[in-house]
């Protein structure tokens, strides 16, 4: 599993990394907002922790934006303890909020809580005619094959799988893929969906729909 912390404050970075990494958690680290969503589009992190007081933007603002294109499950970090602060991270998105100064055990323990609320709400597996995609160990089968990915190749296909058959929008996917920063930049869809042309053979389809988006069709 993989937890995203995006705070400023290093001291609380590196106490919450200790108590991941000894549950068995890969820890990345942004200090800034634009920073922690661009980690979040690149690596996919199984969760997120985030701070709501950061120097670029306000956390809520960050929220918001990983909410456009991520389901992601995200605790809030917050020394603001005001009922309606609390109101609105959870309105936009927010699994759960703590305060600081905080118990590791009780945050690690809230950690996996609402993964589990989210997993359970997800099917783990997705099937499109001979590909299979397990949604908990991020593997990828074609007829029964293994199928190797680099993570940007497994969110586009991912992307598409869940929504198999119909029109994926470039936006869309821009923003499920790249986040924020892929606002525009349409060639990196054409670059992505020949790589992915490319693994899946004459198996699965990667259709463009010029101008609009591409969906993924089975064989004939």
């Amino acid at each position: 599993m993989t937890a995203l912390i995006i705070d400023d404050e290093i001291q609380i970075r590196r106490l919450l990394r200790l108590a991941l990494e000894s549950r068995d958690y890969v820890v990345r680290e942004a200090e800034s907002g634009r920073l922690g969503l661009q980690e979040a589009a690149f690596h996919r992190p199984d969760v997120v922790l985030l701070d709501l007081g950061l120097p670029d933007m306000d956390g809520l603002e960050v929220l918001k934006n990983l909410r456009e294109w991520s389901e992601v499950p995200v605790l809030i970090l917050s020394v603001r303890d005001q009922e309606d602060v609390k109101v609105a991270a959870l309105e936009n998105g927010a699994d759960d909020y703590v305060t600081k100064p905080f118990s590791t055990a009780e945050l690690v323990a809230r950690l996996a809580v609402i993964q589990r609320r989210r997993h359970s709400s997800e099917s783990p597996e997705i099937g499109v005619g001979p590909l299979t995609m397990h949604l908990d160990r991020h593997e990828v089968f074609l007829s029964g094959d293994p199928l190797k990915m680099t993570p940007t190749e497994y969110a586009f296909l991912l992307a598409l799988a869940r929504h198999a058959g119909k029109i994926v929008t470039q936006r869309q996917l821009l923003r499920e893929v790249w986040g924020q920063q892929g606002d525009g930049q349409t060639h990196y869809l054409r670059v992505y969906a020949n790589h992915l042309r490319k693994k899946l053979g004459d198996k699965l389809i990667v259709q463009n729909e010029p101008g609009i988006g591409y969906r993924l069709l089975g064989p004939g």
